[in-house]
């Protein structure tokens, strides 16, 4: 059996790699030491020069070079969460080694929180929020037949990333028109998704929903300006479950300020969490969560499944599902 380490911090070791994930891993893999976190690896330095597999996730170490000089024989690194730019070094493409994430397995929540969101706003659900708040949920004041409703609405998606794929997919049952913006996305790759493709503009000036999925990028950097907001349809909403660095938040927080028509639904700011004079906290037309779409709870326990199965088939000579590249870890969030 190939020797592995489990590299990551203590609390997601207990999150992400429940006990059925680690009697698998312990049946088909020859466990050494105990799980290395950035408080104990210089004391465990030794288990490197040993290490075929690393199962890793959230709280990890860096993949440095000096790290890379201490494990010869490691071949491959199975990832328990979604970006790993932050820390894998050159050396680490430079060896060779097979990188594999669970990006696939964290899509999931976040693109249910999407789905959420979306079938919510075009039920105009926020707004009747705000306006039973402020009649006292009295019927007589509220028309509940101005909402645009979910049938023949339409959705726009900002990124076919691994996470705005999922959403497509999961929107997919409804009777809703699909539009994206993705410049490197094909005419013919959109037709098999099921999409149309637009510009960005278009996609501000066509949806109902907007839902932002882009990965943070220095070309993706303040992206989306207050002009997009501007040009909104009247009661749009938008979705943010990327990275708020990608909108210029100032900007979109003056014209909602002004387009009280609008709803911004936000999980992620810049910087997070936001200060606390932002008008964020101050908008009625802004519903603000602390990053709650990613895993969280239970659902970290599937980040680990999915590490399982990518090494499982490693380990049995078949393709892996969810391997990143270097070309793609470029491109990546």
């Amino acid at each position: 059996m190939k020797k592995a380490l489990f590299i990551l911090s203590d609390f997601m070791f207990e999150k992400c790699y429940d006990e059925d994930t680690l009697a698998k891993i312990h049946a088909n893999f020859d466990v050494i030491g105990e799980n290395i976190t950035e408080e104990n690896y210089k004391n465990n330095f030794d288990l490197f020069s040993e290490v075929e597999v690393i199962f890793s996730g959230m709280g990890s170490i860096e993949y440095s070079k000096e790290l890379m000089e201490a494990s010869p024989n490691l071949e491959a690194i199975f990832y328990a969460a979604g970006s790993m730019r932050s820390i894998l070094s050159q050396e680490v493409w430079d060896r060779g080694i097979v990188i594999s994430t669970a990006n696939a397995a964290n899509a999931v929540p976040v693109a249910e929180f999407t789905l959420s969101q979306i079938l919510f706003t075009l039920k105009d659900g926020w707004k009747f929020v705000r306006q039973t708040r402020q009649n006292l949920g009295k019927p007589e004041d509220i028309n509940v037949h101005e909402t645009l409703g979910n049938y023949k609405q339409t959705v726009g998606i900002i990124s076919a990333s691994q996470i705005g794929r999922k959403t497509i997919e999961l929107l997919k049952p409804f009777d809703l028109d699909i539009i994206l913006y993705d410049p490197y996305v094909s005419v013919d790759e959109a037709e098999d998704l099921g999409v149309k493709l637009v510009s960005l503009d278009e996609i501000f000036e066509q949806s109902d929903v907007v839902s932002l999925h882009a990965p943070w990028l220095e070309e993706t950097e303040n992206m989306i300006t207050g002009d997009h907001f501007r040009k909104t349809k009247n009661g749009a909403s938008f979705i943010n479950t990327a990275r708020g660095a990608i909108i210029k938040e100032a900007e979109m927080l003056e014209v909602l300020k002004e387009r009280t028509d609008i709803t911004a639904i936000l999980d992620v700011v810049y910087p997070e969490p936001p200060a606390k004079d932002s008008l964020i906290f101050k908008l009625d037309n802004v519903v603000y969560t602390p990053h709650i779409a990613g895993s969280t709870g239970h659902e970290l326990a599937r980040l680990g499944a999915f590490s399982l199965k990518e090494a499982l088939r490693y380990i049995n000579g078949e393709p892996l599902q969810y391997q990143i590249t270097e070309e793609s870890y470029e491109i990546m969030a």
